[in-house]
This record gives structure tokens, C-alpha cells and sequence, in this order.
């Protein structure tokens, strides 16, 4: 973590000219993006796969027709047919898989006292009134949910609600034009997933801030990159 921290520290410093106070959090901006590059070919290869997925739907609509009265030989027969055509129906995981360790990298670090025996110099650094190692109950304890710190919080948010909003319309499109899967529970996690995007507020609020930032930065950069590759 030391050696991250320090990469962030000179990050800031070559951005504080432009973000002053904040070029922390915007160093943390950066990072994010820089780690959804690095991610975004796997997430090609997703919207490939779903595309793929979509076009087996006519071929699974015969062979639920055909076992309708045996769900278990339906659920093989399938998993063949993804098999035979190469079709991973868990190769919309990937992307987040990867993203994780970045996550809770930013996480640890900001949560912190210390960073190899040495205090933690990171923990210093705001988003305009908002240290980005205090979470939503710091913010509300110093000044209020309309305090400075409050304010900034509210604000991402915002940012928040916005998008969830977006992948909700999208999400309950999408599972409409879609044909039902016969993998256990698929129906349960189908009315679950439109309002998946709006636990991301709940992420928010009890992360550190810095971690905070990257799920705010990583979730708006998914609704756009969504809209891109599943248009």
C-alpha cells in the first residue's frame, strides 16, 4: 500500500496546480478511469458475450418447447448449448471481478491510520470541505447534512441516483425484450437486477470517501459504456 500511496501523492501533486485542495480526489478520478481502461476490453468481450447469449434465445425456445415437462433434462440440455457454442453465461462477471482489487486497495488505504509505520499523510486530503477518509456519518457529525462536508456528499449522490435511474430504464427494456432463463433462481435475480444500481447509494455512504469516489466515478463510466456497446 505504501508504494500506492506514494503514486497517488505525486499524482496530486501534478494536478494541484488545476484542483488545489482537491487534486487528491481528483488524482483518485484519474485512477479510476485509468483502471476502466484497462478493464473496458473485457468488457467488449461481455457485450459480445450477451449478444451471443441473445442469439441462442430462439434455440433455447425449442428446447424448452421440447422438455417442458423435465426442467432438470432442459437446465443440461442448455448448458450444452452454451458448451457446444462457446457461450459463457457468467462472462458478464468479469469486469467486475477485475475491478474489485482496485476498489478495496483504495479502501484499506484510506482507512488507514498509518501506512507502513508511518502516519498516513492521504488521510489529510479533502474534496472541497470533505476529508476523503471520513465517511457519511463524519460529514453528518461536522456540520450537518447541509454542512460543507454534507453538501459534498449529497452531490455524489446525486450523481448517484442519476445513474441508477439511467440502468433502471435500461435494465427493465432490456429484461422485457428479453426471453425468460432456465438457470435456478434466474427469475429472482431478473426482478432484482433493474434496482441493483441504487444499493450503489448505500456503498456511498458507508466507504471512506476516496472509495466513495471510485464507485461514483466507476458507476458512471458503466452506465456510459453500457450505452455504448448495448445500444
Amino acid at each position: 500500500m505504501s508504494v500506492f500511496a506514494t503514486l497517488v501523492e505525486q499524482l496530486a501533486d501534478l494536478l494541484q496546480p488545476l484542483f488545489h485542495g482537491s487534486a487528491a480526489a481528483a488524482a483518485i478520478v484519474l485512477f479510476t478511469a485509468f483502471v476502466r481502461l484497462l478493464v473496458h476490453p473485457l468488457s467488449r468481450a461481455s457485450a459480445r458475450g450477451a449478444r451471443a447469449r441473445a442469439a441462442l434465445q430462439p434455440r433455447i425456445a425449442e428446447l424448452r418447447a421440447k422438455h417442458a415437462k423435465d426442467p432438470e433434462k432442459l437446465q443440461r440440455a442448455v448448458l450444452d448449448l452454451h458448451t457446444r457454442e462457446k457461450v459463457s453465461p457468467l462472462s458478464g462477471c468479469l469486469p467486475s471481478l477485475f475491478q474489485a482489487p482496485a476498489f478495496l486497495l483504495l479502501y484499506h488505504l484510506f482507512s488507514s491510520s498509518d501506512i507502513g509505520g508511518e502516519p498516513n499523510a492521504l488521510l489529510a486530503h479533502r474534496l472541497l470541505a470533505a476529508p476523503l477518509g471520513d465517511r457519511w456519518s463524519d460529514a453528518l457529525s461536522a456540520g450537518g447534512l447541509l454542512g460543507g462536508a454534507g453538501l459534498v456528499y449529497l452531490a455524489l449522490f446525486a450523481v448517484v441516483v442519476a445513474v441508477a435511474v439511467f440502468n433502471f430504464r435500461r435494465a427493465k427494456v432490456s429484461l422485457a425484450d428479453s426471453a425468460p432463463v432456465d438457470a435456478p433462481g434466474a427469475v429472482a435475480v431478473a426482478k432484482v437486477m433493474p434496482y441493483m444500481s441504487f444499493f450503489t447509494l448505500i456503498t456511498v455512504a458507508v466507504v471512506p470517501l476516496a472509495a466513495a469516489l471510485y464507485v461514483v466515478t466507476s458507476t458512471a463510466w458503466s452506465a456510459a459504456e453500457r450505452a455504448l456497446l448495448y445500444p
